[in-house]
């Protein structure tokens, strides 16, 4: 039996190095695929995006060889890259190409679900926007006292933010013919339960969500539990 393909697309600011410790918990029935994006890591030279198609654009390149086969797959993505995947699937129902088996949201609320939130965090002021970032749990406060680091980092994630927050701009909903499941954080502040409930329009199957302690980053110390999950939906289909 072929393996399923599975994309896995970044918060802002990371790379598919964060997906490195997942392999010793996937299914070998599973084939994982870390995308590393523009302007980091191995990509470091290249020129960061500048909007979300490019950015779009560049993944479905980067994917096509590996889904134009009529190979089973899914897409995981986290906060951006829950935003990327989803505008990524309609591109490629735009271009007739079968559709992924299932679709994993974590710490992103539904696309046609206007956020509520007040802060803009790539108009934010240097000072501002590091400590925001801080509070979100993804980067030490230590991180930032190496300025080599900064001068690396610091644009990527402005530039990830700028992306993330200037998305979802057509609200019109187009569901999907796949499950979905969604990852969340009980203690996610800026995601309200309507925007979490809201993905539950985005298919004609199953949506699934899910909730563990802690925040935005939650997945971190919860791994293990997600990537078994994931292995239970993609080999089994079960969605309990």
């Amino acid at each position: 039996m072929k393996k399923i393909k599975l994309f896995c697309l970044p918060y802002a600011g990371g790379s598919a190095a964060v997906f490195k410790k997942w392999e010793q918990y996937l299914s070998l029935d599973i084939k994982l695929f870390a995308v590393e994006l523009s302007g980091r890591a191995k990509r470091a030279r290249e020129p960061l995006y500048e909007n979300v198609e490019a950015a779009v654009n560049d993944i479905y390149s980067i994917i096509y060889p590996e889904i134009s086969d009529g190979s089973a797959y899914a897409f995981y993505g986290h906060s951006m890259g829950a935003m990327l995947a989803y505008e990524l699937v309609q591109k490629i129902k735009d271009n007739n190409l079968p559709e992924p088996v299932h679709m994993f949201f974590l710490g992103r609320g539904a696309p046609h679900i206007k956020s509520k939130r007040e802060k803009i965090y790539h108009l934010m002021p240097e000072e501002e926007f590091r400590e925001a970032v801080v509070n979100l749990g993804g980067t030490p406060r230590e991180f930032f006292e190496y300025p080599e680091l900064m001068d690396y980092v610091l644009p990527i994630l402005k530039n990830d933010f700028k992306i993330s927050e200037t998305a979802f701009r057509n609200p019109s909903i187009r569901p999907l013919y796949c499950d979905i499941t969604v990852f969340m954080g009980k203690e996610e502040d800026e995601i309200e339960a309507e925007d979490v409930h809201g993905w539950m329009l985005h298919t004609k199957n199953r949506c699934t969500i899910h909730y563990f302690n802690g925040g935005h980053f939650f997945v971190n110390d919860e791994t293990e539990k997600v990537v078994r999950m994931i292995n239970k939906k993609l080999t089994t289909g079960q969605n309990d």
